[in-house]
């Protein structure tokens, strides 16, 4: 989920959670052995983290279904953790993190062409997996309810945040960022792949109906890769900076310490997304000690605790009131600073990783 290699550099929520676990996990006390899905044609060709499977997912998993009852990747380890739903049968006990049921529950966000693949392999991962991780509350209720886990089999362990993120970015390099995407310190920032669920389209809706002095002083500053059914708001994006409209679309930013100093520049960060899982950027946004609008569905509000300014994501008016109570209520931003910030220090990677390692321990002494 982070190999170079295979995702072009570009990390989802899954990969910085891979990520996260890789760096922190030692200091829990386990010994960490990285292992990358190879591609069917090029092998490990390409392969610069860790160290590749014997074989690629897609031959694997063709294997583990003609010889179910008798094949067994051998894996020189105590457990296995797959950290999304590529899973094969392993002669070591095996962990699964599964984040959210979206393909199943709202099938329209997700592609056609993927869709049934991901379904059937995260039923096949629920069954072959010994334990299963859910990372919010919220997230378990929907393993169960769509894919009908046994919830004695899920444990809840929280995603977190670098605790470097809870130490003031350097002026020096914000001022430097800012310099070289053009920027004004104060915008308002979302972050996350173009696509429908992470209702971009209604955010800029809600900021184009600040007042115009506002928009000029406040730019929208949109940080995330394309992704799937997201023509339509590219060329809204596309044709608002046409027209002067002061957006700023940046879709080539990979690094971790790049998107540390955008938020650092950021006056409000705005995450309206429909369904998440959890919802990272959130926590990320609060351990930067900027204000948060966020929505009310799914596992936000769980993620928030109400440190957020929580709104229908569907009423794009409420959207943009909520916006201009952040930029404009110095005492509401205040309280969702303070708050948001308490919120990040309660949940961090370090945290993820030290209940992690709970979890395979139980797992062993079984």
């Amino acid at each position: 989920m982070i190999e170079p290699g295979l995702t072009g550099g570009r990390l989802d929520g899954i990969g910085v959670y891979t990520r996260a676990l890789l760096r922190h996990l030692p200091r829990a006390g386990c010994t960490v052995a990285p292992y990358a899905w190879p591609r069917p044609r090029t092998g490990e060709q390409g392969i610069s983290i860790g160290q590749p499977m014997p074989q690629s997912f897609e031959h694997a998993s063709l294997v583990d279904l003609l010889t179910p009852a008798a094949h067994r990747v051998h894996m020189p380890a105590d457990v296995y953790h797959a950290t999304d739903y590529r899973i094969v049968r392993m002669d070591c006990p095996v962990v699964a993190t599964l984040h959210d049921a979206l393909p199943i529950k709202y099938p329209e966000w997700c592609s056609p062409r993927l869709r049934r693949t991901k379904n059937w392999l995260q039923r096949k991962a629920i069954a072959k997996a010994d334990h299963v991780i859910a990372v919010s509350q919220f997230a378990t209720r929907e393993l169960v309810d769509c894919f009908g886990v046994d919830p004695r089999r899920i444990s809840v362990v929280p995603n977190g945040v670098d605790e470097e993120w809870l130490a003031p970015a350097d002026p020096q390099q914000v001022d430097a960022a800012m310099a070289r995407y053009r920027l004004r310190p104060g915008y308002v920032l979302t972050v996350g792949t173009l696509q429908p669920r992470k209702n971009i389209a209604r955010l800029l809706d809600a900021w184009l109906m600040l007042p115009k002095p506002v928009r000029q002083e406040r730019a929208l500053v949109v940080v995330g890769a394309r992704g799937w059914r997201c023509e339509d708001l590219v060329e809204r994006l596309q044709a608002a900076q046409a027209e002067g409209e002061n957006i700023a679309w940046l879709d080539q930013v990979t690094d971790p310490g790049e998107l540390r100093l955008l938020y650092a520049g950021a006056g409000v960060f705005a995450f309206p997304s429909l369904y998440e899982g959890f919802g990272i950027p959130v926590l990320e946004a609060f351990a930067a000690q900027v204000p948060v609008v966020t929505s009310n569905a799914s596992s936000l509000p769980e993620v928030s605790q109400g440190a957020a300014l929580e709104v229908d994501p569907l009423d794009t008016g409420e959207l943009a009131s909520a916006l201009q109570t952040l930029i404009g209520d110095s005492r509401e931003r205040a309280r969702c600073i303070a708050a948001g910030r308490a919120r990040a220090e309660q949940l961090t990677w370090h945290a993820t990783a030290r209940r992690t390692a709970e979890v395979y321990r139980a797992l062993l002494s079984q």
